[in-house]
């Protein structure tokens, strides 16, 4: 069986049939009509992940991360630490989408320089991508038995973009990291990459969000240790996590191609996990048109050849799992569904919230 995540799929009733007026989906529309679609809580594309792989929740992000860029992860704790652009709107703060930033390479290991001694009592920066910063917790924080401190829970970056939310809640537990950050912002505030950027009217880093905090050793279950106990034998994603994940349990992987493989590929995809996110970003920032582009491609790229595949038999069957904020769906869907007759293709609606 194929498994397909596509973030970002699930939105209002009314918005998705605005949304997908006028669009030709037939590969999506039968996939729905055929298979058999079973609703859920509310999740997101890392539990979807999780999920699938038989792993706990929440994944430890920022360890997962670090295991994807290649860092020896198995004697640390690691935290995300990602750069962020908080905006005022009215009388609230909005957590704006960390790619709008549109950051490089330079201004992130410049940002993350300036602001190192402000985090080195918690541990070290690591930059592994421009937007996409982890804090490698010292051993120093270790107590006398080896183990490290329980740190505070987080609150996940991307269940809050787009939306009002604060960094950390009050506490003693925050404590410490509410002085980092208060410093953290006064150093980014006069730092000449901000300054600059502003002067280009180009939005600025004014703080960091630490959550995803975690340890790869709570991954290793008697349920994994087991022959046969990862559901798929490879990763098909550009996302860190989902490398790292992959890389952990010795997977092969691969960022996501533009469409299916096809047949005749090299790769196996019978077996694969595939993390379609591209929907995400533009549903979280409520760019329709961007949306648009990336569902069509999912239609063409991915959906047409796979049921394709299905109706050949060189798929035995398809999984797609749509993560969402309200609920979530999945879709099942095999070759021997096609041949009901009496069924019909379904509308995206069918997905929609209320």
């Amino acid at each position: 069986m194929l498994t397909l995540i596509v973030p970002g799929l699930i939105w209002p009733h009314q918005a998705l049939l605005d949304l997908t007026c006028g669009l030709e989906l037939p590969a999506f529309t039968t996939l729905l009509g055929y298979g058999r679609v079973t609703r859920s809580a509310q999740s997101s594309a890392y539990d979807a992940l999780a999920k699938s792989l038989g792993l706990p929740c929440p994944l430890p992000v920022a360890a997962l991360r670090a295991q994807a860029s290649g860092y020896a992860t198995q004697t640390a704790d690691w935290l995300c630490l990602d750069p962020v652009n908080l905006q005022l709107n009215k009388d609230r703060v909005v957590v704006g989408n960390p790619e709008k930033l549109a950051l490089t390479e330079l201004e992130a290991h410049q940002l993350a320089a300036a602001l190192a001694p402000t985090f080195s009592a918690f541990g070290e920066i690591k930059v592994l991508a421009p937007t996409h910063w982890i804090l490698q917790l010292a051993a120093a924080s270790r107590s006398a038995t080896g183990a490290i401190p329980a740190l505070p829970n987080f609150t996940p970056l991307p269940g809050v973009i787009g939306r009002s939310a604060a960094p950390l809640p009050s506490g003693a537990a925050y404590r410490p990291w509410h002085t980092a950050l208060n410093e953290a912002q006064m150093t980014l505030h006069g730092h000449p990459v901000n300054q600059a950027r502003a002067a280009a009217n180009r939005p600025v880093v004014n703080s960091l969000w630490p959550w995803g905090n975690g340890h790869l050793s709570r991954l290793l279950t008697p349920q994994l240790a087991a022959p046969g106990g990862i559901a798929c034998e490879r990763i098909i994603a550009s996302d860190l996590v989902a490398q790292g994940a992959a890389r952990f349990f010795e997977l092969p992987t691969e960022p996501l191609p533009g469409q299916y493989p096809g047949p005749n590929a090299a790769t196996d995809m019978r077996s694969a996990l595939v993390m379609y996110d591209s929907l995400d970003t533009p549903a979280r920032s409520g760019d329709a048109l961007a949306w648009q582009e990336a569902l069509h491609t999912l239609e063409t790229g991915w959906l047409t050849p796979l049921l394709a595949e299905l109706r050949a038999g060189r798929l035995d069957a398809l999984r797609l799992i749509a993560p969402g904020e309200t609920h979530s769906c999945e879709i099942n869907i095999s070759r021997r569904q096609l041949w009901q007759f009496w069924r019909q293709p379904a509308p995206l609606t069918d997905l929609a919230t209320s």
